[in-house]
Parts: C-alpha cells; sequence; structure tokens
C-alpha cells in the first residue's frame, strides 16, 4: 500500500493555497492536533481516502485557438470540422468458424462493421450454417451485413481484413507452445491463399501459439509486417484489467491496464503504467494483491480450458478481435496492444512481441514504446529471446 504521512499545519496551509476544500488522509496517515485545528479554522474537510476526485477540466485546444483568434479578429470563423467516422469493411473474411470465429462474425454483424462477412471451416456445412444461422437473425437486428460460408480457401477473395482462428485448441495440461507444429501446417496454407487471392488484406491471426503463428502468417504470405498483426494483447489486457477491478472492488470500467509481451507463459503485464480511478495501483491494492493480479491474467486462458476440459476460450478473444478491427477501421483511436514484427523498438529486432500499437486503414502505423520499468522491460526481451527458442531462429 502507499506510503502513510503525518499531515501537519504545513499541508493544510499548502491544501488552502491552492483552492482546496478537501484534505485526503488514506489510512495509515497520521494527522497532527495541529492540522486538526487549522483546517477547522481554515473551513478545510478531513476526509477519509480514498476519494474519487472529479477528473480535471479537459482544455480543448481548437476552442483555445478559436478565443484567441476571435480577440485580434472579431471577423474570423472557425472552419467547420467533419468528425471521424468509422469506415465500414467491404468484406471481412474468417478462416475458422469455431467457437472464436463463430463469436467474432455474430459481433461484426451486430456492430455492422462489413457489408460482406464470410466464413471458411473445413468441417462440412458447418461455416455454411452459422452464416445462415446469422442471416436469420437480421429479421430482428436490421443488421444489413451479408454473412456466407464455405469450406474453400478460395473465398477470402478480395477480403480488406482477415482473421484467422483455424487450427487446433488447446486440451488441459497443454501449453500454447504444443501447438507449434500442428497449427503451422494450417497457418501456412491459409497464408498462401490470402497471398494469391487477397494480396491487399490485412491479416489477424488469433491462432495459438499466436506470437509463432504471427511468424509463420508473415512468412507465408510474404505481407509486410504492417499488414500481419497477431491478436493477444487486447485480450491478455482485458484479463488483467478484469483481475485489478475484483481485487479493488470496482468496475472494470475504472481500471486502465495494458499486457505486453508473448501470448503465453512470458506475458508481461505492466503494473507501472496500470490505474485504478486514475490512481496507482498501490493506492487500492497492496504488492501481494497486484502480485496475484498477475498471475491470473497469465494463467486466465488456461483456466478456461482447465474448466471446459476441451476447447479453450471463445467468447472474450472474439471481443477482443473485434477491438482490434475497430482500431483498423477508425471506430477507436489510440494505442492498442497487438502482436507486429519489431524493428528495434524496446531493443528487439525480428522477433514478434505484443506491444501498444496505432492501427488504421492500411493495418499497423506506429509501435509506441511507453515508459515501463527495467524489470517489465527484461520481461519483454525474456519473451522475445523464448520465442526466437522455439521457433529456432
Amino acid at each position: 500500500m502507499s506510503t502513510p504521512r503525518v499531515i501537519g499545519a504545513e499541508a493544510i496551509e499548502d491544501a488552502r493555497r491552492r483552492g482546496r476544500l478537501i484534505v485526503e488522509v488514506m489510512p495509515g496517515d497520521i494527522v497532527t492536533a495541529l492540522a486538526k485545528d487549522s483546517a477547522e479554522r481554515l473551513g478545510l474537510k478531513l476526509v477519509d481516502g480514498p476519494v474519487d476526485m472529479p477528473a480535471p477540466p479537459r482544455t480543448d485546444g481548437a476552442v483555445s485557438m478559436r478565443r484567441s483568434l476571435y480577440r485580434r479578429s472579431p471577423k474570423w470563423v472557425a472552419p467547420s470540422r467533419q468528425p471521424r467516422k468509422a469506415q465500414r469493411l467491404g468484406k471481412l473474411a474468417l478462416i475458422g468458424a469455431g467457437g472464436v470465429g463463430g463469436n467474432v462474425a455474430h459481433l461484426a454483424a451486430m456492430h455492422d462493421i462489413a457489408e460482406d462477412i464470410t466464413l471458411i471451416d473445413i468441417a462440412p456445412g458447418m461455416a455454411a450454417a452459422t452464416a445462415l444461422d446469422l442471416n436469420h437473425t437480421s429479421g430482428i437486428t436490421g443488421a444489413a451485413g451479408r454473412c456466407v460460408g464455405g469450406e474453400t480457401l478460395n473465398l477470402v477473395a478480395g477480403a480488406d481484413v482477415v482473421v484467422v482462428t483455424a487450427g487446433r485448441a488447446r486440451s488441459p495440461g497443454m501449453t500454447r507452445a504444443d501447438l507449434i507444429d500442428v497449427n503451422a501446417r494450417v497457418i501456412r496454407q491459409a497464408g498462401e491463399a490470402i497471398r494469391s487471392e487477397a494480396p491487399n488484406a490485412i491479416v489477424i491471426v488469433v491462432t495459438n501459439p499466436l506470437d509463432e503463428m504471427t511468424v509463420e502468417m508473415l512468412r507465408a504470405t510474404g505481407f509486410p509486417r504492417e499488414r500481419v498483426l497477431g491478436m493477444a494483447g487486447t485480450l491478455d489486457s482485458s484479463r488483467f484489467r478484469h483481475a485489478l477491478a475484483r481485487a479493488a472492488g470496482v468496475s472494470p470500467a475504472d481500471v486502465d491496464a495494458i499486457t505486453l509481451g508473448s501470448h503465453g507463459d512470458e506475458m508481461a503485464p505492466i503494473p507501472s503504467r496500470a490505474t485504478i480511478k486514475g490512481r496507482p495501483l498501490d493506492v487500492f491494492l497492496s504488492p501481494d494483491q497486484i502480485d496475484a493480479c498477475v498471475k491470473d491474467a497469465i494463467t486466465g486462458g488456461g483456466q478456461v480450458v482447465a474448466l471446459k476440459k476441451s476447447g479453450s476460450a471463445t467468447l472474450a478473444p472474439a471481443h477482443a478481435t473485434i477491438e482490434v478491427i475497430d482500431h483498423i477501421r477508425g471506430a477507436r483511436s489510440g494505442p492498442v496492444p497487438v502482436s507486429v514484427m519489431l524493428a528495434g523498438e524496446y531493443g528487439i529486432d525480428g522477433v514478434v512481441l505484443g506491444v501498444p500499437a496505432h492501427l488504421g486503414v492500411n493495418g499497423l502505423i506506429s509501435v509506441e514504446e511507453l515508459r515501463i520499468t527495467d524489470g517489465e522491460r527484461t520481461a519483454l526481451h525474456t519473451a522475445a529471446n523464448a520465442i526466437r527458442t522455439r521457433l529456432g531462429l
């Protein structure tokens, strides 16, 4: 927890000079008798914390500029600015119509993300049945997208975005790395079809082990790193936020946290960048509680596998995939954690790793290098070395 303070009369005087009406007293803080007298004399309240502080008012740069220019010339009129509008994809293709692929298609249809949603799966009838089932929902939802399904990879033709979920799922006791050999063959076949049928597509890899399969997809397609992304950090960060919110007894919406590194045992949640209600974690949680949340994020996928006995998580990965797509099409802004081939960022080169990235209609725009602790940076390098070893790089 945060270090206890001694609150004296000087702190009360400082609060008055800053225009504050309350002084927050955290658990363990010591308030002197003189401080209590000063607070009563000056009309300040001593309040047990943590206190939900209102967010500071935001300064709109455009408004400030308009005011400044108006003072210079009252005849000046601000140009109109159109709000940014999310782009609707022409075609979204899903290779794999199982739990994750089917749920991605469902969410995409409900949010009107694409004109055409194509599902592909080698299991006879599965993709076509899922597509027909989704089309039947349109009479209730009014969704305008058209869903089709089939069994051949040439159905990816002309896709703007291809999501690859096909491959074997984990069983209890298996690590993601145990799937490298079997799923690499699936990725190569998918990559060859994408290269020939959808040469301008952005590819989002979901198949495990995700970072290694993203490398395989880069090799199979020959695409630049900007157009081959791995969905991992979005899912892992969600699990980290959930764990922190549950430990602190707050809503997940009150938590801001990110997870980087590999989508596996070398996952690297970043506590130093995490906040709860805008404050550092140690205001709400002890070091042991924070460590437990880190562990919960790392093992979250395995917990689902152990409960299901056969198969792995489907709902959260689908939502995480939609988050990546939304960043690509402009429905969301700011950095989002995805797996990309690094080219010197964070001192790492030639390996795919989960990092915060800015995305757009052409895929990766840039990798954002966060200021993290030495220990967190070491965790990233450890993850990179482990991926290199598993791929024989």
